[in-house]
């Protein structure tokens, strides 16, 4: 029986993994300057130099890579955070780390820092600043309380979008317009180092949250029954805030505010997998990542040669597609 199950998961993770490669050929070829999939190897090899060349490999390439990295590693803190506090509806911007990370860069482009690098760091600070309040505030006699993190950070999730509204209305309307655009999210203009960073980081996140899977099994029956199968809960419960933290604030910072990855991915995958992290793990990083590279793709496209906000697209595409499946399923 076991033998099977592993040869069905097998299965299911090697077609996952066909879908999202199909969905980066597709994002590759796809655009205002359409390229047939059969001249891709061409360019590669003989077509450096070229506008071709250009479009596919420093243009399109680089944000797909991130899409995947930041698709991913959303989608990952999304089932954490949903194993650790027992709730299909909590997701990564549930505790006020976005709102941290868009004060940071708000307050970063008002004071005319705007640079490719500069933005990321601010944001990640923002984010940073944000996940060490809500730790400490939600500490009592050394033990996290889960009621308390959740309620924290919608607390300060309001307050920085309260200090955000007040930093646009009375800014200048470049700068106004900077913010906004940001916000709803853009794979856009990264440079190599911060993707390279981002794939390790969401990859790297993945491999922890594996070795962390039966502890977020035991945690989704309640702190009292893991208590009881051994598991060491405050351990548990610190590290996987704290990654499902970081996974958070490193996206936000690179990519935005990018809506309903980490709501609708990690929901999805529990209709069709079930509630094993093992599996839900793995398969909900590797569908975010689809699903961000063909956001990302429509994103550009549909309005071509102008671009819409991915977050614009995830937010309709996604929660469409939410509410159809909970119809439904009669979830």
């Amino acid at each position: 029986m076991k033998k099977n199950k592993f040869i069905s998961w097998f299965s299911l993770i090697a077609f996952l993994i066909i879908i999202l490669f199909g969905v980066s050929i597709l994002s590759l070829c796809t655009g205002s300057a359409a390229i047939p999939i059969e001249n891709i190897w061409d360019i590669a090899l003989f077509g450096k130099g070229t506008t071709e060349y250009s479009i596919l490999f420093d243009l399109r390439l680089p944000r797909i890579i991130l899409g995947f990295a930041v698709g991913g590693g959303l989608s990952l803190a999304g089932v954490i955070l949903q194993g650790l506090f027992r709730n299909p509806l909590v997701e990564p911007y549930t505790l006020g780390i976005s709102g941290g990370a868009a004060l940071g860069v708000a307050l970063s482009i008002i004071l005319g820092w705007h640079s490719t690098l500069i933005l990321p760091v601010s944001g990640f600070s923002g984010a940073g600043i944000t996940i060490i309040i809500i730790y400490i505030l939600s500490l009592r006699r050394g033990r996290m309380k889960i009621e308390g993190l959740l309620l924290m950070g919608v607390m300060i999730s309001f307050i920085s979008s309260s200090l955000i509204m007040l930093i646009m209305s009375v800014s200048r309307v470049e700068t106004f317009q900077q913010i906004i655009f940001w916000m709803m999210g853009s794979l856009e203009g990264s440079n190599w180092s911060l993707i390279r960073l981002a794939v390790c980081i969401s990859i790297l996140g993945l491999f922890v949250s594996l070795f962390f899977a039966i502890s977020l099994n035991a945690l989704s029956l309640g702190e009292e029954e893991a208590l009881h199968l051994g598991v060491d809960i405050e351990r548990s419960k610190r590290i996987l805030f704290l990654l499902a933290s970081v996974l958070t604030g490193f996206s936000v910072s690179v990519a935005g505010v990018i809506g309903f990855v980490g709501l609708v991915i990690p929901h999805l995958l529990r209709l069709f997998v079930g509630q094993d992290h093992r599996i839900l793990l793995i398969t909900s990083f590797l569908v975010g990542g689809s699903f961000l590279i063909l956001c990302d793709t429509l994103a550009r496209t549909i309005i071509s040669p102008c671009e819409l906000p991915v977050g614009v697209i995830t937010g309709i595409f996604g929660g469409s597609l939410f509410i159809y499946l909970l119809s439904k399923k009669n979830v």
